[in-house]
């Protein structure tokens, strides 16, 4: 299993650099450390912090390999970006990438009214990132500090790795599910599979998946989930598209990618204050 996993890292292409390259740093929250990677917008005016949690199965990619959509993100919306390089199976297996992204969340609670001007967060994830996003906001909740994030753009997420559900049964058998929580007898955990959970008390949440993704019922089922749970769910499936098709380059990608921004960015207007308004404006 690990050789087969080793064997996928190693064909993965190198991150492309980004110009101006994002700036590492390693933040700590009550003894966890979690390395960062942080865009700022070219403008120099921030509007808010989006919070990114990358792709891979829980077992391979890298913040990094995020950068060139992470810095056009952060340039498009005037957003400071903020990937996690969180801890990958099977060296590091579950709940080892949730604590690295609930650090990172934590961190930016505290840290971003004074580091970038602005406490308006939202969160997102793609592929095993949108999970990971699920059970950081979770984790928030339980916490009482999850009302700091405003909302949450997850893309093609698996939310059930338990097998309990027909959506979840469809991935039963994929070697990332065994590498990150084959040592989990009931994967029905809610910080597993966050279909499973009490999702009450959620921020406004956009789902994007492909008509032609193997996830796309496991989705489906995720936002009538959320929305029974009494939360604003945005469920938005494009016609033919497969697992991942946001990152390639075609015109429903584009489309998919310019609505989830225009997302965004109705959740950070909608909860900009006058005051961070006024801290955001350049000082002479």
């Amino acid at each position: 299993m690990a050789e087969q996993l080793h064997h996928v890292r190693a064909g993965r292409p190198s991150p492309v650099p980004v110009d101006p390259p994002p700036v590492d740093e390693l933040v700590e929250v009550e003894g966890t450390c979690v390395g960062v990677r942080i865009f700022s917008p070219v403008s120099g005016e921030s509007r808010g912090v989006y919070l990114d949690i990358h792709g891979g199965g829980f077992y391979m990619g890298s913040a990094a390999h995020d950068d060139p959509r992470n810095r056009r993100l952060a340039d498009t919306l005037d957003l400071t970006v903020v990937s996690v390089e969180y801890r990958l199976a099977p060296e590091h297996p579950w709940p080892a990438a949730p604590d690295d992204c609930t650090t990172a969340a934590l961190w930016l609670l505290d840290e971003a009214p004074g580091r970038f001007g602005t406490s308006r967060l939202a969160i997102g994830g793609s592929s095993a990132g949108a999970p990971l996003a699920l059970a950081t906001l979770l984790r928030l909740r339980d916490r009482g500090v999850v009302d700091g994030f405003a909302g949450a753009a997850l893309q093609f997420g698996t939310y059930d790795m338990s097998a309990q559900t027909p959506a979840g049964r469809l991935i039963a058998d994929e070697y990332f599910i065994e590498a990150y929580a084959g040592h989990v007898p009931d994967r029905t955990v809610p910080d597993i599979s966050p279909i499973f959970g009490d999702l009450r008390g959620l921020p406004p949440t956009l789902l994007v998946v492909g008509g032609a993704d193997v996830l796309l019922e496991d989705n489906i089922a995720m936002a009538g989930r959320l929305s029974a749970a009494g939360n604003d769910v945005d469920l938005r499936i494009y016609p033919e598209s497969p697992h991942g098709f946001t990152g390639h380059p075609t015109s429903v990608a584009r489309l998919a990618i310019d609505e989830r921004n225009a997302w965004l960015s109705d959740r950070f207007s909608r909860t900009w204050s006058e005051s961070e308004w006024t801290a955001a404006i350049p000082r002479e």
